[in-house]
Order: C-alpha cells, then structure tokens, then sequence
C-alpha cells in the first residue's frame, strides 16, 4: 500500500494540486458567484443570462490552443511561460473584477469578465499540455486525481464560501480580491515546477501548429473509433447527472436545502473519494483495465437512480444513490483524464488534448434537452434505466480500441494507418465538409441576430444536413476502423 500512496507525497503532487486550484478557481467567479452578485444588485435576469455566454471560452478554447504550442514566452520555458502569464492576467482580472460595481460598471464588468475566462481557460490549455508532458504513464492516473481534487476544492472556494464570505463578512469586492489573493499560490507553483524534460521541439509555424495536430490524430490506426470513445464513454454518467437536482426536488420531493446539501456537499466529497481512490488503483491496471472496470462501475451505479425512483424516498436512500454514482463517476473521471492524456502527441500536446477535451463535453453539454424529453416520455424509472443502457456503447468501443490502448501504453507510439487510405481520406474530407456546414449554421444564426435578416428555413437546413453529413462521416470512419483491425489481427 505503502507503494501505491508514495506518488501523493512526491513533488509533482504538489504542483499539480496547487495549479489544478489554480485552474478552477476562476470558473465560478465569471458564473454562478457572478451571477449572485448581480442578483443581490438587482440586475435584470435577461443580463444575467447573458452573461451566461461568458462561459463559452471554455468550449472554444481550442481555437486559440495551436498559438501556445507554436509560440515560446521569453520566460520560464513554452508551458511554465504561458502559465506565469495567464495567470499573472488572472489576478490582474480578478481584482480588476473587485473594484466594480454591476448596477454602476455593467459593460466593464462583462468585459472583464471575458477577459478573465479567455485567461482562465487559456490556464487550462497550458496546464493540460504541461501535466501531459510531464507525467510518465504510471503516474497519469494519480496526476489526474490530484487534479481533480485541487480543482473541486477550488470550485467550492470561490463557490459556496465566496457566497458565504461576501453575505455574512467581507462584501463583494473584498471577497473577489481575496480570490485573487488564493491565485498566488498557483503562481508559486509554476515557479516551482520543472519545464518538461526532453521536450519536443515547438512546430515551426503557426499554421503547423493548426494542421499538424489534426494530421497526426486522423493519421493514426483507430482514430475514428478513439474519437468517438472519448464522447460516448461517459455518455451514461452524463445522462444520470444531467437532471439529477430537478428528479430530487421535483420528482422525489425532498425540500432544497436537503438536496443542496447532499448533492453538492456529499457529492464533491464522492467525486475526490473516487478520484483519488482511482488513481491509486490505476498503478496495478493496465489503462484499459481501468477504463473498462471503472466503465462498468460508471454504468451500474446509475441503478442507485432507479432504485430511488421505484422506493419510497429516505434521505438516507438519497444520501446513498448520490454517494455511490459520484464516487463511480469520480474513478472514471480518473482513468478519462489519463486517456486523454495518453493520446496527446508532445508535440502538439495544448492543441490536442484542448480539441480532445472539447470532445469529451459534447456528450455532457448535449444531452440535456434530450434527457428532458425522455423524462417526458418515460418518467423518471425509465429515463434512468436508459442511461444504463446510454453506457454499454461506450464500453462497446472501448473493447474495439483495445489493441490500439495497450500498443500506445506499452511502446509509447502511435501506430500509423496503413490500410485504405483512399477511403480514410474521403471519410475525413466528407467530415470538414459536415464541420464547415455547422459552422456557417453558427455564422447565419450570429448574422440573423446581429441584423433584420432572416433567413427562410436556411439555418434549419443547414443544421440538419451538417449535422447528419458529420454523423454519418464518423460511422463511416468507426467502421472502417473496425474492419480494418480484424485485417491486422
């Protein structure tokens, strides 16, 4: 045991649980806590929802992401000198934050506070990448679990204590200069942190920068059915999670205040128990193993749901179904963080795991619209047996990509594609071309907004037949890569 607790006390843990503070501390400042502030301020919820949008940096990150592999600040190395300098603009934000008044400093308010998630989540493009770079595989599921536990700590900083502070003690504005404040030790620890050793060279130019990245992912053996792994594995989890306070209060009818407590109290605890938990475990399993136990794990703590919605409800019961499925879900986050991780070449490292990790969200961000439906149309026993049901393709894959997991743990290297690079190159061309539909979709939403123009039924035909061309690109692609692996064995 001895062995398997000795990463916890070395010297990346510590850097890795200070920057993964670091890295969540901002996300509540520019969302909920923000959002309470302009509440007490009397804001109109119409603004308040707009500034909603502010959190869209996060999605996009990987539009600016290849520029921090091309580019080298003069400072402390390619990942160490882009955290000192976003993080250094995060404080400057933040306290920038605290002076303003939201009923007197609207606009400059919402300025500031897309300038503060543009930093925040250009922090997490580089302490991605750095964490990538410089953890072996045997420790990357313990790297993830650190993570995971200095950014939930975060979360709950400048979450529920920086309500409490800026209600009973210190006031908005202190109560932000205060956040600024916990951002320095995050700032010491980049200080502290080694540049990646054996680092690869930056690509040369910045159009490397953005096309390299996509060439050596889609150029590798299994990449469709990679991909498509990374948004279906923790569909379930996402389904279960999605709807869980509205099945609390207004399915079960348990009051607020309980839910609020269990749900997120209980419910970060489980999430850090499992985490961490996870990565102890992934020293003794290989990273497929792992992923497939925890998958499971994932999968049939969903039944905790269905067993509360089918009994009579005890807080007790509630207490137990949130444990159990936060605690799967937490192991899983574990071992999915390290896939990621896994599948990054160095050399493109921010650009990669942004695009991957921006992957791994559709399932999360998506399925909500799709679980209100199935609730209509099942009720809540039914809408939870499905996302049971919502994990087996993820594990499906997972078995697919077997091959490919173990050859990348074992030699480090990502075996290129051999077989019917004709078809792949049609499958990947169809799929930009799908891309570029949805992306002129946003285009004419984003005009029709701006301006008087609208469009007869044109943002609906685009959508539907982008949308379908890309789907039906990554099926292709899935499939070719199944045949094409049963040729290799």
């Amino acid at each position: 045991m001895n062995h398997y607790l000795r990463i916890f006390t070395q010297r990346n843990t510590a850097v890795l649980l200070l920057l993964g503070f670091a890295s969540g501390l901002p996300l509540a400042l520019t969302a909920g806590t923000l959002q309470a502030w302009m509440t007490v301020e009397n804001i109109d919820l119409k603004t308040i929802g707009f500034f909603s949008l502010v959190g869209q940096a996060y999605v996009f990150k990987f539009l600016w992401s290849p520029m921090m592999d091309r580019y080298t600040p003069p400072l402390l190395g390619r990942r160490r000198g882009w955290l000192l300098l976003t993080q250094l603009a995060l404080i400057a934000g933040i306290v920038a934050m605290g002076f303003m008044q939201p009923n007197r400093d609207l606009t400059l308010l919402a300025a500031l506070a897309v300038v503060v998630a543009f930093c925040s989540a250009s922090q997490d493009v580089v302490f991605d990448a750095w964490k990538t770079d410089v953890l072996p595989a045997e420790e990357r599921g313990n790297g993830a679990a650190i993570t995971v536990l200095g950014y939930r700590l975060a979360m709950l900083v400048s979450g529920g204590l920086a309500l409490w502070l800026a209600d009973r003690f210190l006031g908005w504005q202190a109560t932000y200069w205060l956040m600024a404040l916990l951002m320095v030790p995050g700032l010491i620890a980049t200080l502290l942190a080694r540049e990646p050793e054996n680092a690869v060279a930056a690509p040369r130019s910045l159009s490397h920068a953005v096309v390299l990245p996509l060439k050596d992912f889609f150029g590798r053996n299994n990449a469709w059915l990679l991909l498509t792994l990374i948004i279906l594995y923790k569909l379930g989890d996402a389904f279960a999670a999605s709807l869980t306070t509205t099945f609390l209060i207004r399915g079960l009818g348990f009051p607020p205040g309980d839910v609020g407590l269990v749900n997120k109290s209980l419910g970060l605890l489980a999430t850090i128990i499992g985490a961490l938990y996870g990565g102890v475990l992934m020293q003794r399993l290989s990273l497929f193993r792992a992923l497939m136990l925890f998958g499971i794990l994932q999968g049939i703590s969903n039944f905790a749901y269905l067993l509360l919605a089918i009994t009579p409800p005890h807080l007790w019961s509630m207490a137990s179904a949130v444990f159990i499925e936060n605690l799967c879900g937490g192991m899983g986050t574990a071992a999915f963080v390290a896939l990621l991780m896994t599948l990054c070449n160095k050399s493109f490292s921010a650009t990669q795991f942004a695009l991957l990790s921006a992957l791994s969200a559709v399932g999360r961000v998506y399925v909500g619209p799709a679980a209100g439906w199935l609730v209509e149309l099942w009720n809540w026993p039914g809408f939870y047996a499905f996302s049971v049901i919502a994990a087996i393709p993820g594990l499906l894959l997972l078995a697919a990509c077997r091959p490919a997991l173990e050859s990348v743990q074992k030699t480090g290297a990502f075996l290129p594609r051999t077989r019917w690079k004709a078809h792949y190159r049609l499958v990947t061309q169809g799929f930009g071309f799908g891309c570029l539909l949805l992306a002129i979709w946003l285009l004419s939403l984003a005009i029709s907004a701006a301006t008087s123009w609208q469009p007869a039924h044109l943002a609906d035909y685009l959508f539907s037949a982008g949308l379908s061309v890309t789907l039906l690109m990554v099926a292709a692609g899935v499939i070719l890569d199944i045949f094409a692996t049963r040729r290799d064995r």
